[in-house]
């Protein structure tokens, strides 16, 4: 089972300001404000962009926008993409944005939303997001019962074969989706495992049809599970809300009976991004 402990917070190195005649100028601010621009227009993209992308919405020169990317890339918070003329957000970037989610008041919410919809459903909750090529776990709450899977926040787990991996994967364009799998070691977990590209390519379009994705004893034999979109503001799928329970409990069907708790649960977190 993919496991990792949290990771530590990146450590920028000193560097040299960036100099050029635009920045000398005045044009497009100082090398901070640049940066921090050019992870927020990725972020915002939720997709790769080449360099000349970069610099064309930014109004950069190519080669200020090389030298930005470039120390981004060696302090983490960018990363190359499968095409490695395109850039993404990286590691770095995406602990900072866990990190920020967990914080303080905020979090206390989203973790009073996640306890009241277990109170709910009667099993355990979490809430999950993207994070590279796997599922990042932000916050679970347990049900009590004596037979359960315990997964520590910050822990990651595999895309193609769990509710909330699957549910990211069919929120991507057709493209970035095709990518995705393409780059993914399909590693068999259970008998039921989605292990064909095509076969985990029409799963992810079925899911993005009915709205939620399900977990059919893919991940770990007798536990199954399904999971549903938190989106912002905007309406961009930011999060996963899944609820998960040993086949002996609870059966498909009756995970699916919790769709409609999920969804409200998922609504109310919206505003708590």
């Amino acid at each position: 089972m993919p496991r990792s402990a949290r990771a530590s917070a990146a450590v920028i190195p000193a560097a040299a300001p960036l100099q050029d005649d635009a920045e000398s100028a005045g044009v497009s601010g100082s090398s901070a404000e640049r940066s921090l621009r050019l992870l927020a227009l990725l972020a915002n993209e939720g997709r790769a962009l080449t360099l000349a992308d970069l610099a064309a919405q930014l109004g950069l020169p190519k080669g200020t926008a090389h030298r930005i990317c470039t120390q981004l890339l060696a302090t983490g918070f960018l990363a190359r993409d499968v095409d490695e003329r395109s850039f993404t957000v990286g590691p770095a970037l995406r602990r900072l944005a866990f990190d920020t989610l967990n914080h303080g008041v905020v979090r206390g919410l989203r973790h009073e939303v996640l306890s009241a919809l277990v109170r709910q459903v009667g099993e355990t909750c979490n809430l999950t997001t993207l994070d590279g090529a796997q599922v990042l776990y932000l916050d679970r709450v347990e049900a009590q019962w004596p037979l359960r899977l315990t997964l520590d926040v910050g822990s990651h787990v595999p895309l193609h074969c769990t509710a909330s991996g699957k549910l990211f994967l069919a929120q991507m364009h057709a493209k970035e989706r095709d990518a995705f799998i393409g780059g993914l070691p399909l590693e068999r977990m259970t008998p039921n495992t989605i292990v064909k590209a095509d076969a985990l390519r029409a799963e992810c379009e079925a899911i993005a049809k009915q709205g939620y994705s399900c977990d059919r004893e893919e991940f770990i034999a007798g536990l199954v599970a399904v999971a549903v979109p938190v989106r912002d503001a905007a309406g961009a799928v930011r999060a996963a809300l899944a609820v998960h329970a040993p086949t002996a409990r609870m059966s498909m069907d009756d995970a699916i009976g919790r769709i409609d708790a999920l969804k409200a649960a998922a609504q109310k977190m919206t505003a708590l991004l």
